[in-house]
């Protein structure tokens, strides 16, 4: 009697792998220092219990600490907590070896954030055993060849949306498929704010529309989520939600570079403050070079310390060199001050904008600015060899308008929720 016929399953399919790093300050930290393996440590911008947390390693977080716990209460729940200063080009250099590592495997095709990053699956890897094996394998990699204590949770679904809701359903060191044929599936599980895109200004106005749970926010027509978010972001969400294809991120051409810092009590002072505002801009111009563009225009902000908020801008011919940049700065700084009373300074932020590509044929100057009777390209060539120097010997090796002495208390280049720095940044 010859054995019953089986069918196998179908094949299960997935589009995105997204790859979320776990506790990746703090990880860094603890690969770097045997000794903080196994602690609470959190890591800080600052060495005070005013402060919060920029990260919390995994022992941390099981006393509740996490990015933006107030440092002094983060001891309350743990006196055993360990405090790490941050060290952000080192974090820069390990998301450049992970890259490096996942890439060994498989493309990486959209990196979202310094801890995160999601490969757009081609057809072999699609089937969910495939993608499995591949996530197994970045794992694996990392932590052979970047460092033991740097693991990852990966998400697998249709869309990279839901493919980073998974990679948050098992921490530390998940792998969580998201299948379109098992939707709602797992997600009735989640809260609203466990939704990226859902925070605590839409949450409200999700609840106006009826919406509460997952379930509600499952079954609501994409009309209701387009009035929610008030226009074509709730259509993208709802789709992204139900496992549709979504736009595939395409990095923006650079609209503005810019830096802000908030000061240290004694950079307060206006005076001191000024020299900050000027480090700020030189660090902008750097980068405006490296990257190849001009700007045309520059914006100065103020927050003093009682509050308040001043501001001014400037238009000004198209260029990149820092003595130019540096005269308007000087002009924006006095009008902000004066609107400002020369108040105490809590934050200075300086932004370059309207940006022009280097290779885009420039307007020729017809006079030299005020004050300046060196050519435009030769001031130009001055600041490149400026940006030379300072990235062979060392930042602020050579600036314009303060001595390097006054600026040792400036923390420099610190790592944005939108924005990885560049290796070079750090000696800017």
């Amino acid at each position: 009697m010859s054995a019953p016929h089986v069918i196998s399953a179908s094949p299960q399919f997935v589009d995105w792998l997204f790859l979320d790093l776990n506790s990746y300050f703090a990880s860094v930290e603890q690969q770097l220092r045997p000794e903080l393996r196994g602690k609470p440590i959190a890591v800080v911008p600052v060495d005070t219990d005013a402060t919060c947390a920029i990260a919390a390693s995994q022992e941390a977080k099981k006393f509740g600490i996490k990015t933006g716990t107030n440092i002094g209460e983060a001891r309350r729940r743990c006196p055993e907590l360990i405090t790490v200063m941050a060290g952000h080009d080192v974090y820069v250099e390990f998301h450049h070896k992970i890259i490096e590592e996942v890439e060994r495997h498989f493309p990486v095709h959209v990196i979202c954030s310094i801890d995160e990053m999601a490969c757009k699956l081609d057809a072999p890897r699609r089937r969910l055993d495939m993608a499995k094996d591949l996530a197994k394998r970045i794992k694996q990699g990392l932590r052979e060849r970047v460092g033991e204590c740097i693991t990852c949770s990966i998400g697998l679904a249709p869309n990279r949306f839901l493919a980073k809701v998974a990679s948050d359903m098992q921490k530390p060191d998940g792998l969580v498929a998201l299948l379109p044929e098992e939707l709602p599936g797992r997600l009735l599980e989640l809260e609203l704010s466990d939704l990226c895109g859902i925070g605590r200004r839409m949450e409200p106005r999700l609840h106006a529309c009826g919406i509460r749970t997952m379930a509600d926010l499952w079954a609501a027509e994409r009309e209701i989520l387009h009035r929610a978010w008030g226009g074509v972001g709730g259509d993208r969400f709802w789709h992204g939600l139900h496992g549709g294809a979504t736009e595939d991120d395409v990095p923006p051409a650079h609209r503005t570079i810019g830096h802000s810092h908030v000061l240290a009590p004694e950079q307060r002072p206006p005076p001191a403050a000024g020299i900050v505002a000027r480090r700020l801009m030189l660090k902008a111009a750097s980068r405006l070079r490296r990257m190849k563009y001009r700007a045309r225009q520059m914006h100065l902000s103020v927050r003093l310390e009682d509050g308040p908020r001043c501001e001014a801008q400037a238009k000004f011919e198209e260029g990149s060199d820092s003595i130019v940049l540096a005269r308007v700065l000087a002009e924006l700084w006095q009008k902000v001050m004066q609107q400002a009373r020369w108040q105490r300074v809590k934050k200075v932020s300086v932004t370059l904008f309207g940006l022009v590509a280097e290779a885009l044929p420039q307007q020729l100057e017809l006079f030299a600015p005020a004050g300046s009777s060196v050519p435009k390209e030769q001031r130009e060539n001055l600041s490149r060899v400026l940006d030379e120097i300072n990235q062979k010997f060392g930042r602020d090796s050579v600036v314009i308008g303060f001595t390097p002495d006054t600026v040792r208390t400036f923390s420099g280049t610190k790592i944005a929720f939108t924005r990885i720095p560049d290796r070079e940044e750090f000696k800017e």
